[in-house]
């Protein structure tokens, strides 16, 4: 475990899962970046005191620059992640996703950060129908949010080799589990998904519900996340963090009834632009040079899910 761990946007979803992961692994303090936008404080309850949350946003290069330290792992996960949102508003999420990357790599490279750690997206891959995904394969982005997430890549391995910086870069795939937020217009499917079936009402399934994802359980993608902060020789790389499987959206829908017992028919709506039909991670790369090793299946990852979901619910 490095010292001086810095998780920016980790107030977010994934960002507090990794927080937590860092502490569980031997961390004694987090150093938080995070404005706050869509991520929450209560994300941090229960390990807050041992966090430094720093109410910064990332396109504020001089607010930024002092939080970065000499010698400090940088997990960059700030984002907006959102392709629906970055096709009808795009010019916050290109201000986050580029000019707070770069802002974000400048600093680190500025204090001599040890490493960074980028949260890149998969759907930098487009709609290529070979499947799974290779880290090889020419992107194609089809959205302004998969193009912007790629040059953050780029702007990664740039870094690297112009700067001698110590970057590495994980394509998330569909990463779902507790704390996501089931409530904003642009929320991840399965928050949704678990939302419904506790109010037992249909959920929207834009398209046919035959598209298919490659769903990762968060504390597989912050286990991954660290291991790609230790491995050696993977400077300036890009590696696929996902699990290697994919689900269609029917049968997880379907699934997660079986889960909870419950028997409800989802509506259809259009197909919403940017999307990607099918999407499958080839981790070979990953497991090979970075130990990835998801302990969570498909169904347990659901099932600790809508557990968590069920008793934030019942105790709001």
């Amino acid at each position: 475990m490095s010292a001086n761990p810095i998780v920016t946007g980790g107030a977010g979803f994934i960002g507090s899962a990794l927080v937590r992961a860092l502490l569980d692994a031997g961390a004694k303090r987090v150093s938080v970046i995070d404005n706050l936008a869509s991520g929450k404080r209560e994300n941090l309850a229960g390990v807050a005191e041992r966090v430094d949350l720093h109410e910064v946003d990332i396109r504020d290069a001089g607010a930024l620059k002092p939080l970065i330290k000499r010698g400090a792992t940088v997990y960059h996960l700030a984002a907006i992640p959102s392709v629906p949102r970055s096709i009808t508003d795009p010019n916050p999420s290109h201000e986050v996703n580029i000019n707070g990357t770069f802002n974000v790599l400048s600093a680190a490279r500025d204090a001599g950060a040890r490493r960074v750690v980028y949260a890149a997206s998969s759907s930098a891959y487009g709609d290529t129908e070979v499947l799974p995904k290779t880290e090889s394969m020419r992107p194609a982005p089809l959205s302004p949010y998969a193009a912007q997430k790629l040059m953050g890549e780029y702007y990664c391995s740039v870094f690297h080799s112009c700067f001698g910086l110590e970057t590495v870069s994980l394509r998330f795939f569909n990463v779902f589990g507790p704390r996501q937020d089931p409530n904003s217009p642009y929320s991840g499917v399965l928050s949704i998904f678990m939302k419904c079936v506790l109010a037992g009402t249909p959920p929207t399934i834009f398209g046919d519900g035959e598209q298919s994802r490659d769903f990762t359980y968060v504390e597989d993608v912050a286990e991954l996340v660290m291991r790609a902060a230790e491995a050696e020789g993977v400077q300036g790389r890009v590696f696929n963090a996902g699990n290697g499987n994919r689900y269609t959206l029917n049968e997880t829908w379907r699934l997660l009834c079986d889960i909870h017992g419950a028997a409800i028919q989802p509506r259809y709506g259009p197909p919403r632009a940017g999307d990607v039909r099918d999407s499958q991670a080839d981790v070979t790369a990953a497991v090979r040079d970075l130990g990835h090793a998801p302990r969570f299946s498909f169904e347990e990852g659901l099932r600790r899910t809508l557990a968590w979901y069920a008793e934030a619910e019942r105790t709001a």
